[in-house]
């Protein structure tokens, strides 16, 4: 019996702003065996304010300011919309 191919991760974006004032701005897609993953982060001088993933087997989060909560993840374009939002009002 053939053994199944090992599917291995295949990113699909991966950008990273820096910016004068000392944020960073990364956002990574990816496919993996489980299926669609992501991790959005947002931080500024080294502290994180932001970050969207669905890494852990808790599933969709949402993490701003230290405040961790669940996301409902719809789409894609969504997904960066609601992220950018949270990152732009974490920065003022």
């Amino acid at each position: 019996m053939p053994t199944p191919p090992v599917l291995l991760p295949t990113v699909l974006l991966h950008e990273v702003v820096l910016q004068a004032d000392a944020s960073r701005v990364e956002l990574l897609l990816w496919r993996s065996a489980r299926g669609f993953a992501y991790r959005l982060e947002c931080a500024h001088a080294g502290a994180l304010l932001v970050r969207y993933d669905n890494e852990t087997p808790r599933g969709h989060l949402r993490s701003m300011l230290g405040r961790v909560t669940p996301y409902e993840f719809r789409s894609v374009e969504q997904l960066r919309y609601d992220f950018e939002r949270d990152a732009q009002a974490a920065l003022r």
